[in-house]
């Protein structure tokens, strides 16, 4: 059962919020329109909360975390432009995916920062959250970082509870997985180039194509290694949560406008009706 309202893959490079386009603003616009449509449909599915799946959020080794602050707040600065994002966190929906994962003896972990709640109670709120949730509607989030010390098949599991509690929570629970992919696209960029990029995305396009999500925790960590994604983890979570028989993929768009390459793709059930 696919139990969530919206579900999609999303990018975060900076630009894509037009605040931060600077002098190229074309340069990621196909990424940027893809955005603006997912958007619009998180919006007409009316979540009461978002999920959000970083790489970029705070790291425990070893452990997957979860906010559990009173709220969130972040901001991007890029090509001298700045945007700054506040969200409440669901915490009752955060408390529950943490407490059945680690009844299911997954290592997770709660975080908070400065006082139990109130004002004071605000974890920072990364980038790989930020640019997605500016395109969707201002409710309150649940933002969940990865562990790359776990195996793939431990991310799928804790899609699989994440699952199973928004099933139980009668909330309308949206889910994104944010992800960047290959960052070796560019010999100016900062990890260089390696042609492993160009192959590993190509295959990524593939698996979404063919709703083969899964066949990603098989790639080789060498490969992994040498084309820097960083959506490999996020995309198994998401994996996990709607499994196969559930879902249904459309890829929007795919496009390396810099050093790394950018997909958005919308979710939904294998049941639904379309128009």
């Amino acid at each position: 059962m696919n139990p969530f309202v919206f579900a999609c893959i999303a990018p975060h490079g900076g630009e894509i919020i037009p605040e931060l386009s600077g002098p190229i603003p074309d340069r990621m616009k196909l990424t940027r329109d893809s955005m603006l449509k997912l958007g619009k449909k998180m919006r007409d599915a009316m979540p009461d909360t978002i999920i959000v799946l970083t790489p970029h959020g705070t790291r425990i080794d070893g452990f997957f975390s979860v906010s559990n602050s009173e709220k969130m707040y972040g901001f991007v600065e890029e090509n001298e432009g700045f945007y700054e994002l506040e969200r409440y966190v669901d915490r009752e929906l955060a408390r529950a995916i943490t407490e059945a994962a680690a009844a299911e003896g997954i290592p997770i972990a709660s975080i908070n920062y400065g006082t139990a709640s109130g004002p004071i109670s605000c974890l920072p709120l990364d980038w790989g959250a930020i640019v997605p949730l500016s395109f969707m509607p201002d409710v309150p989030i649940v933002v969940i970082n990865p562990s790359r010390e776990l195996s793939f098949k431990t991310h799928i599991s804790l899609g699989q509870i994440v699952n199973q509690v928004v099933q139980n929570c009668g909330k309308r629970v949206a889910l994104i997985a944010s992800c960047d992919w290959a960052h070796a696209h560019d010999e100016r960029g900062p990890y260089g180039f390696d042609p492993a990029a160009e192959l590993l995305d190509e295959e990524v396009v593939g698996f979404i194509r063919s709703n083969e999500l899964e066949k990603m925790a098989e790639f080789d960590p060498e490969y992994i290694e040498a084309a820097k994604p960083d959506g490999i983890w996020q995309t198994l979570i998401l994996a996990g949560a709607i499994q196969k028989e559930s879902r249904n993929i459309h890829l929007y768009s795919y496009e390396v406008p810099t050093y790394f390459g950018l997909i958005c793709a919308e979710i939904t059930s294998a049941f639904q009706n379309e128009d």
